[in-house]
């Protein structure tokens, strides 16, 4: 995005023994930010004649062209994903010609785009076929019902060109209408962007639309959705969205001024839709083939949670390692742990605070994060940054080789939430604050100012701590706490810090849980370890990994689940038994392995445990904690 020169941002205090972050040698220099370019508008036409084949039919007019070839290229990532994509294997039946329909010389110098030599009359018409059936957030879905488009899937650039505005034409069904964060142009079916950057942060959604819409403060909110449902349905998912949004504007204190006055909820609810969220500027591309009632209803709700956050944290809050994103590599980052961490932490406790879901539930979010982290390998070994910069390597990316994630990996997203938790309830025990606090103060020095669609001070890892320190009023405590949880590898004291709001972390204490959820039978009665086993389970111990038959355990042969139950249900933690294993590779032997108990725990509130009793200090935290904080 084109951006004014920011401003520099304050001094970071940080203690002398702060650890230093090691700088990681860079693979390629990350593109400086365009200029603006007032050349023509860069203008795209879609149509649609063969969408029962998911294709779609797109030109791109490249007019005011100077000497020298085009460079035309394909995204090869996009915003909001972390890792790469190449979107050009969909891309086919290229032409290009100039002004007057004549052919125009084209070249391939790499898989992922053209060069193209311009004729006198500087036009290249570069037209193409898309192809595109997979309805989410990071690809193209296309059929005869409807089209769902992430622009770095769907439209070419052409470098130089970047600072340019665009317009966008499209040629519709007469019942399908235009769903999107894009400019409304001139005439219908007509739209535009500011520049490149903005253009391929705006998803598309074509379709027959059902519009709610209505006011937050001065600005519209609208949810334009697919959806084959009944309206009372809609209806009454709109207004539960109604009150994410007042949840989620408490925290900051204030809404993000839309750069149109518009911020829209671009929902395909549809059978053929895979279930995703991804933020952008001003919209958000929400996918799910579940419907709006029940259960499904509140798991799209929980997409909705944490995609609107992300209106502050991540597009306006937004890392420093992601300003200008560049589409042809990936941005590395080493504060995912916040911008999509703090996120899912948020989205869950909005909810709550909402009404829209239990304690219960919310509890169960919570279990869930200190699980993964206490039993997470690799977070003994790699810090929050550590795990932040494996994105490339596990947010969808497309490589097919098996990783060992297992042993290696903690989600950045669980791990985030597990440090947000810890954050939140120490600074309000400690020091008469809280995380919203934090937000706030974070929202006000890096993400309130924008300029030409962008922030004007992006933040850094320091930047984070420093203000950590100033809204804790303890710069001792702030570098401590980034220096265990960020920098380093220490795990968050979990019992300690949910004690304060009343809630107590029971041990499961299932024996076997922790086997039976390690295998699985086939069609055969096959007992066939699922996947890498963890380091320090019985069966990694025992030299047994994925793809392995458990042939015989304890002298019983397992053909089902319940021989195995059989089994398990003799024993007592820490028992050795007898194994017998076949290999994947066909080889027989016999093995000890231990018994070992299920490693998971729950969180409960210490009034359902026995003989724990809420005290009054404890009940005036959680409830402060768990409280809508909206204003009617």
């Amino acid at each position: 995005m084109s951006k004014v020169p920011a401003p520099a941002p304050a001094p970071s205090v940080v203690p002398a023994d702060a650890p230093v972050l090691p700088v990681p040698a860079p693979a390629a220099k990350a593109p400086a930010p365009p200029k603006p370019d007032t050349g023509p508008a860069v203008r795209y036409t879609f149509a649609f004649p063969n969408a029962v084949h998911h294709e779609a039919k797109v030109t791109a007019t490249f007019s005011g062209v100077p000497a020298g070839p085009l460079h035309v290229r394909m995204a090869r990532s996009s915003p909001g994903r972390y890792s790469l994509h190449d979107f050009s294997k969909n891309v086919y039946y290229v032409v290009a010609t100039d002004g007057s329909n004549h052919p125009l010389q084209l070249d391939r110098p790499d898989p992922y785009g053209w060069d193209v030599t311009p004729a006198a009359d500087g036009t290249v018409i570069f037209s193409y076929t898309l192809y595109g059936d997979q309805t989410d957030g990071t690809y193209v879905g296309i059929d005869q019902q409807h089209a769902h488009l992430n622009a770095p899937a769907a439209m070419c650039y052409a470098t130089g060109l970047e600072g340019r505005a665009a317009e966008v034409k499209f040629e519709l069904p007469a019942t399908w209408k235009v769903a999107t964060q894009l400019r409304p142009g001139a005439e219908k079916n007509i739209f535009t962007a500011p520049n490149m950057q903005y253009l391929m942060d705006s998803p598309i959604s074509l379709g027959a639309q059902q519009v709610r819409s209505w006011q937050e403060g001065d600005q519209t909110i609208e949810l334009a959705a697919l959806y084959l449902g009944s309206n009372a349905e809609l209806d009454g998912y709109a207004k539960k969205i109604q009150k994410v949004v007042k949840e989620e504007k408490a925290v900051f204190g204030e809404m993000p001024v839309f750069d149109f006055g518009r911020y829209t909820f671009i929902a395909d609810y549809l059978s053929q839709a895979s279930g995703d969220g991804m933020e952008h500027r001003n919209s958000t591309s929400l996918t799910s083939p579940r419907p709006l009632k029940d259960e499904d209803e509140t798991r799209n709700l929980g997409t909705v949670a944490h995609e609107f956050f992300h209106a502050w944290n991540v597009e306006r809050l937004r890392p420093k390692d992601l300003e200008p994103f560049d589409f042809q590599r990936v941005n590395m980052s080493d504060n995912l742990w916040f911008a999509e961490g703090f996120t899912q932490y948020y989205g869950r406790l909005a909810l709550r605070r909402a009404k829209l879901i239990e304690d219960e539930e919310f509890f169960d979010d919570i279990s869930r994060w200190v699980n993964l982290r206490q039993n997470s390998p690799g977070a003994r070994y790699a810090s929050a940054i550590d795990m932040s910069r494996q994105a490339a390597f596990t947010d969808r990316a497309g490589n097919g080789a098996p990783i060992n994630l297992v042993n290696t990996n903690l989600s950045y997203y669980d791990q985030g939430a597990g440090i947000a938790l810890v954050l939140d309830l120490q600074l309000r025990q400690h020091h008469r604050s809280s995380l919203d606090k934090f937000m706030q103060a974070l929202w006000l020095q890096y993400g309130k100012k924008q300029s030409v669609y962008a922030p004007t001070a992006p933040y850094t890892t320091r930047d984070l701590q420093r203000v950590l320190g100033e809204v804790s009023k303890d710069t001792v405590f702030a570098s401590r706490f980034f220096r265990q949880y960020v920098y380093g590898r220490e795990q968050p004291r979990f019992s300690e810090n949910l004690l304060v709001a009343g809630l107590a972390v029971i041990p499961t204490r299932a024996l076997g849980a922790a086997l039976s959820n390690q295998v699985e039978f086939d069609e055969e009665g096959r007992c066939l370890v699922a996947n890498n086993t963890q380091i320090g389970s019985g069966l990694y111990k025992a030299g047994i990994d994925r793809g392995d038959q458990l042939v015989v355990l304890d002298g019983q042969e397992l053909k089902s689940a319940g021989d195995l139950d059989g089994v398990l249900h003799k024993h007592s933690p820490s028992d050795v038994v007898f194994v017998k294993v076949k290999t994947r590779g066909g080889v027989e032997r016999t093995t000890q392995l231990i018994l070992a108990e299920d490693p998971n725990v729950g969180v409960k509130p210490v009034e359902a445990v026995e003989r724990m009793v809420l005290s009054p200090a404890q009940k005036t935290l959680r409830e402060a904690w768990l409280a809508s904080q909206a204003s009617n």
